[in-house]
């Protein structure tokens, strides 16, 4: 399976409110493919590509079934809101962090003037001097500062409140998975170009949509839904994969190498019963793996398109993720192949 994409997708920084590097590398991918009839990026910064029928015979359906796919492009991170004295830069988190996962991290502040290299700690004592009290203390995503080895006045010149930063780390193949962080959702981005890079002939008509600041509260995914006013929305997006050691099994979520989600419920939405079927039918006639889940908690760009206007029948599909919104997020090649298998499938299936 061809990564490259992928990989350029995960090291492409881009945190809520600041999508425009990850955009023009979508941009750029979408207008080599020549697969799309229109690109344009809305108000709030999506990015929207609509490609018209393409029936297999000489018969085209005077209305066709209008199908809005939906992947936020923006990940978890942080924005620069105080450079102290001493050059440490305090940072405001833009998405959910667990602060666990935060403890001497590599991140990159990208400014202006281009990303420099910096590393992330939590305020306190280092274990020299901890007592036992202090080693038990998990601070605050707030406590958490970040040091880009520069004196107080190089920082200020250099950084303004404002910039954002994201943790760093690479994108890696690890036995039969692929590792990195941000594939909450860069593998959504991945799966729908791949899906409509697959495509032969269909009869919907598709609007695709690579969605901003859906990790701060869908906020782009309602604007973009609006303006389509689709018929039927597929949100494309990540879900959790806990079938690690200290999670119950009823509490799995997922389970990884099993394929793609049918999302059947989470904490924002409930999918269309008929969608979830649909799509379970072409892929038991496919051969194509793909499973049921329930997210007790969280949310995703599906509940902004299934509310919006009157009202649309939307499902959503989610690629099993281990260790989400951490810089070691793990996905299982099988479940990626089949994310963007079924997509395509089901589309062609559309009358």
């Amino acid at each position: 399976m061809d990564l490259d994409l992928l990989k350029t997708l995960t090291q492409t920084p881009s945190v809520p409110g600041r999508e425009d590097r990850i955009r023009e590398v979508i941009h750029q991918q979408l207008r080599s493919l020549g697969a799309f009839d229109e690109i344009s990026v809305d108000a709030m910064g999506s990015l929207i590509a609509v490609r018209k029928p393409r029936p297999s015979t000489a018969t085209v359906n005077a209305k066709p079934t209008r199908v809005l796919l939906i992947a936020h492009m923006d990940q978890i991170g942080f924005l620069v809101r105080h450079i102290d004295d001493q050059g440490y830069l305090r940072v405001n988190p833009a998405g959910g962090f667990d602060a666990r996962n935060l403890f001497a991290r590599s991140v990159r502040v990208c400014t202006a003037t281009g990303d420099l290299p910096g590393v992330m700690n939590a305020s306190g004592k280092p274990i020299h001097l901890a007592s036992e009290a202090d080693r038990k203390k998990v601070p605050e995503v707030t406590e958490f500062f970040v040091d880009c080895g520069l004196s107080a006045d190089e920082a200020k010149s250099r950084i303004r409140i404002g910039d954002m930063v994201v943790l760093d780390g690479p994108c890696q193949t690890v036995g039969h998975s692929v590792v990195s962080q941000c594939l909450d959702n860069r593998i959504g981005c991945w799966a729908l170009i791949r899906a409509i890079e697959n495509l032969t002939h269909h009869q919907c008509e598709i609007h695709a949509v690579w969605s901003v600041q859906e990790e701060v509260g869908m906020r782009g995914a309602f604007t973009a839904a609006y303006g389509v006013d689709p018929d039927i929305g597929v949100s494309c997006d990540t879900t959790l994969c806990c079938r690690t050691p200290g999670v119950p099994d009823e509490d799995r979520i997922s389970v990884s190498g099993d394929g793609v989600c049918l999302h059947v419920m989470d904490g924002s939405m409930l999918s269309d019963m008929g969608l979830v079927e649909d799509f379970e039918r072409i892929a038991k006639a496919r051969s194509i793996k793909c499973q049921r889940a329930i997210l007790p908690r969280g949310g995703q760009d599906g509940a902004a398109v299934q509310r919006s206007r009157r009202g649309v029948r939307t499902i959503c599909l989610a690629c099993p993720v281990k260790y989400i919104h951490t810089v070691t997020e793990m996905s299982h090649l099988d479940d990626l192949h089949s994310y963007h298998t079924l997509l395509t499938a089901w589309l062609e299936s559309l009358p």
